[in-house]
């Protein structure tokens, strides 16, 4: 492996990356796009949402909605769906939870769990919002402030699970076997998630943004390069070039979580931080925790500069923000607010 590796790593010169040789900005991203499309091994869906709400809840300003749809032709999901009170469209924020190896709940990650009869779910819940979130569920925080805001449990968390750990690499194997892929479909649930809460009534179609923390933030930014649903993108603790993850004890190396990450030979063409900047010039703002060890921090920097010159490249450099924070990984309440300030301020609100 000390030989074999680093010739391997020598053949990573992400020639799909934007480089100042680059004259067409809007066929460089068409054709990033289409190669990331291809890596994810999914056909395009265009399955109809059909829509049910199954129950409603008030929060005060707001009401929390239960709503069942067709997000791929294979999967009808259960979802939290936030909706202001207030009359006309609304800007919207796709929430995207995280991993964390926490599988009994998703959706209730990013937005408080609907009813109180699930005194369990409830209480992990808040002890995620806790560790976490200092104590406040993001999705409602931004339904408060007059966002509707959806979630949807990806596969193998929540209503669609719960997995365990030893569960991840043989469910990605099956994924593979069935020549497609645990990434990809991720990646194709969110497009499809994006898409049906910009077709809602009561959205604003030109101001949905996608908002996550950790696994989460990996699928905001990769949504926002794939999907003209969304037109700003948050996202909290996942950014890093490949060879700064490529490091003993990295969890990229580990396989399990990996395998919502990484798409089959995708890194032959596009790094992290160049798959996330096909969301340029879409306002962006990212953050890290200067004491995350997941990621670490010189390459998380690395990845922000690379990211910058492509906004910096569309004359859009006032859209993209990067902000390494004290702290680890989480997604605190000064953040939080920062991040909403911000998106209010994009969305002139």
């Amino acid at each position: 492996m000390p030989i074999f590796a680093p010739a391997l790593k020598t053949k990573m010169t992400y020639p799909m990356a934007w480089s100042p040789e680059v004259k067409d900005l809007k066929a460089w991203r068409e054709k990033g796009r289409a190669k990331v499309w291809e890596a994810t091994l999914q056909q395009p869906d265009k399955t109809p949402f059909k829509p049910e709400v199954m129950a409603e809840e008030d929060r005060g300003s707001y009401v929390a909605r239960q709503v069942v749809f067709n997000l791929t032709g294979t999967s009808r999901v259960r979802t939290l769906l936030l909706v202001p009170k207030a009359a006309g469209r609304h800007p919207a924020t796709l929430m995207l939870h995280d991993h964390g190896g926490k599988f009994d709940i998703g959706k209730e990650k990013m937005i408080e769990p609907f009813g109180a009869t699930d005194a369990a779910k409830h209480a992990s819940a808040k002890a995620w919002a806790d560790k976490h979130f200092s104590g406040r569920w993001p999705g409602d925080a931004l339904a408060a402030r007059g966002y509707v805001v959806l979630c949807a449990d990806a596969v193998g968390w929540g209503d669609r699970g719960p997995l365990t750990g030893e569960q991840q690499q043989a469910l990605a194997s099956n994924f593979f076997n069935l020549g497609s892929s645990m990434a990809g479909n991720m990646a194709l649930e969110d497009a499809r998630a994006a898409e049906f809460l910009a077709s809602l009534p009561e959205v604003d179609t030109k101001r949905v943004a996608a908002l996550g923390f950790s696994m989460g933030a990996f699928r905001a930014w990769q949504v926002g390069a794939l999907s003209d649903a969304i037109t700003a993108v948050i996202a909290s603790n996942w950014m890093a070039t490949t060879e700064g993850l490529m490091v003993p004890g990295s969890n990229q190396l580990r396989g399990s979580s990996a395998f919502q990450m990484l798409h089959p030979g995708l890194l032959r063409y596009l790094d992290h931080p160049d798959v996330a900047s096909l969301a340029a010039p879409k306002p962006t703002l990212f953050f890290a925790g200067e004491a995350d060890k997941l990621f670490p921090v010189a390459s998380v920097r690395a990845a922000y500069a690379k990211m910058a010159r492509v906004w910096q490249a569309y004359g859009a450099g006032d859209k993209f923000e990067a902000i390494v924070r004290p702290g680890g990984h989480e997604f605190p309440k000064e953040a939080q607010d920062y991040a909403y300030d911000w998106l209010d301020r994009q969305f002139r609100r």
